[in-house]
C-alpha cells in the first residue's frame, strides 16, 4: 500500500515533527513526512526538516493582516501543490479558519498537551498544577473548527507528581507527545482511526 503523503505545520522548534520524521524512517511505517510548512520563516524546525532532505515552505502570516481566510488559502494552494493527504498540527500557533478544516475533515489531526476535554488551550501545565491534579498527559485528535475540540484518537497519561513545576511537568508530557503522535498518525494513515459523524456530531472510530 502506498504510504500516505503527510505535510507537518509548526510554528516552532518542531521537537513533535522531528518525532514524526523519525518514525517515518523505518521502512513499514505508513505515512512520509512530504513537507513541513511554516507560519514564522525563523522557525528552527525548518532547519531541522531541511537537514532530513524534508521539502519545507513557509507562508508568513504577517503578510496577511486580518485576513485569516487568505492565509489559509495560501496554505491550502501549498498542501496541493505537495499532493498531501494528511496534515499533523505540531506546535502551530495559528487558529485555522472553518474553511481550512472543512478541506481536511478527517485527514488533519493535532497534538496537545493535556488530556482533552480538561485545558484546552494553553498553558496547560500551569492549569493543571494549579487545579491540583493528579493525572496529566497528552492527547492526539481530529482537527475540527472549535479549537481543541476534535474527537480522540489516543491519549497518554502522566502522573502529577507534588514536587512538579510546569517545567518538570512538561517534560515529562513532551516525552509522552513523542511516543503518542507518532502512533496516533499510523492508525489515521493506515485507515485504522476515522472521523465518523453520528447524528452530525463528529467522532473518532477505531
Amino acid at each position: 500500500m502506498p504510504r500516505k503523503r503527510v505535510a507537518v505545520l509548526i510554528s516552532g522548534r518542531g521537537s513533535n515533527m522531528a518525532s514524526l520524521i523519525k518514525a517515518a524512517k523505518k521502512p513499514d511505517y505508513p505515512a512520509e513526512i512530504a513537507l513541513v510548512l511554516s507560519n514564522r520563516p525563523d522557525a528552527a524546525g525548518l532547519a531541522v526538516a531541511r537537514a532530513d532532505g524534508i521539502a519545507t515552505a513557509v507562508v508568513d502570516h504577517t503578510a496577511f493582516g486580518k485576513e485569516r481566510e487568505a492565509f489559509d488559502r495560501t496554505l491550502q494552494a501549498v498542501l496541493e501543490q505537495h499532493c498531501i493527504e494528511i496534515v499533523c498540527l505540531a506546535g502551530f500557533m495559528r487558529l485555522l479558519t472553518p474553511w481550512l478544516v472543512r478541506q481536511w475533515e478527517g485527514r488533519m489531526i493535532n497534538i496537545h498537551p493535556a488530556l482533552l476535554p480538561a485545558f484546552k488551550g494553553l498553558n496547560t501545565h500551569e492549569r493543571a498544577l494549579a487545579a491540583g491534579v493528579k493525572e496529566h498527559g497528552a492527547t492526539v485528535h481530529f482537527v475540527v473548527p472549535e479549537m481543541d475540540a476534535g474527537p480522540i484518537i489516543g491519549q497518554s497519561p502522566v502522573q502529577v507528581a507534588p514536587d512538579d513545576t510546569p517545567d518538570t511537568l512538561a517534560a515529562r508530557v513532551l516525552a509522552e507527545e513523542h511516543r503518542l503522535y507518532p502512533q496516533a498518525l499510523k492508525l489515521v494513515a493506515l485507515g485504522e482511526a476515522k472521523l465518523t459523524r453520528e447524528h452530525d456530531e463528529p467522532k473518532a472510530t477505531r
